[in-house]
């Protein structure tokens, strides 16, 4: 299979480069670490030890690709759809942060669009290595549910590569819970500047709990069935099985970056019309240091 990864960062060089050892990969991301790939190849640690020689560049061949894995900052979805509709396509896959990613890739290209979650941890500790630190769990399916032979497809080829993946029937729900998640573990990790492992019994974990169920409400409110209950035990087994992780967030905050906070704790206040007072103050918080940094456009939040 051929497979573009678009966004070859920390989670899409570590699938992209798990893929390489079963499939044809390239990878498009930017320089020194596309140029590193280039020249001596991909080094995988951690949890996961490969070298692998996938293909990198700065740009999307206009050539046909089996499967785009999209792995790209929500804010950068509207360019990845852009940039990839000068390839031929015959699936993409986003294992993005956020909702709706999927609707802006499938309104821009001619391919059936799969929505993702992933469960693996990863880092780019230098140019051409990326640090597995945690294995995990792809699962895919259709954005609005339901079955789909083009799923079938890639949940085999990622099997096909030794990643655990899951076709799922339910993925909107299961979108629904990664985001209380992430609204839970993301913010409060980069606020409080703490690895995962702070929230399982630390005082900011509470926080964290009221954010996911928050967000577990707003769920509700637009027809997902997840519970209160359910997205605190999925913030506390995710934040206990990543204890030793940065989140991407922190992750960002670290490196003077803008963070996700929009298509995470935003999204819960964005569509909950004012009855969601920990998420609107984390993302407050966040907005505000993106703001003083200058890493937030005039005219935004």
């Amino acid at each position: 299979m051929r497979v573009l990864v678009f966004g070859a960062g920390s989670l899409g060089s570590l699938l992209g480069g798990l893929l390489a050892r079963a499939h044809e990969v390239t990878l498009v991301g930017r320089d020194p670490h596309v140029e590193r790939v280039r020249a001596e190849g991909l080094r995988i640690a951690g949890e996961v030890s490969a070298r692998v020689e996938p293909a990198a560049t700065t740009a999307v061949p206009a050539e046909r690709f089996d499967l785009a894995l999209v792995a790209v900052k929500a804010f950068d979805t509207p360019a990845a759809a852009e940039a990839l509709g000068g390839a031929d396509l015959d699936a993409v896959l986003s294992v993005q942060n956020g909702l709706g990613n999927e609707a802006t890739l499938a309104e821009a290209l001619d391919a059936e669009v799969l929505a993702g979650t992933c469960t693996y941890g990863a880092r780019l500790t230098e140019p051409g290595v990326v640090e597995c630190t945690g294995r995990g769990e792809v699962a895919l399916g259709p954005p609005d549910g339901g079955e789909s032979p083009v799923a079938e497809s890639v949940g085999a080829t990622l099997r096909a590569a030794g990643v655990e993946a899951t076709v799922a029937g339910d993925m909107p729900r299961r979108c629904w819970e990664k985001l209380a998640v992430n609204a839970g573990i993301n913010a409060v990790t980069a606020l409080a500047r703490v690895e995962n492992g702070a929230l399982v019994d630390g005082p900011a974990g509470e926080s964290a709990r009221r954010a996911a169920r928050e967000a577990a409400r707003v769920a509700r409110d637009e027809g997902i069935d997840l519970s209160d209950g359910a997205a605190v035990e999925a913030v506390e087994r995710v934040a206990a099985a990543t204890s030793a992780n940065r989140s991407s967030m922190l992750q960002d905050v670290d490196a003077g970056s803008r963070t996700e906070i929009d298509a995470i704790n935003g999204a819960v206040v964005d569509r909950a019309d004012g009855r969601v007072p920990v998420n609107e103050t984390l993302t407050a918080l966040v907005r505000g240091w993106e703001r003083e940094r200058g890493l937030r456009e005039d005219g935004e939040k």
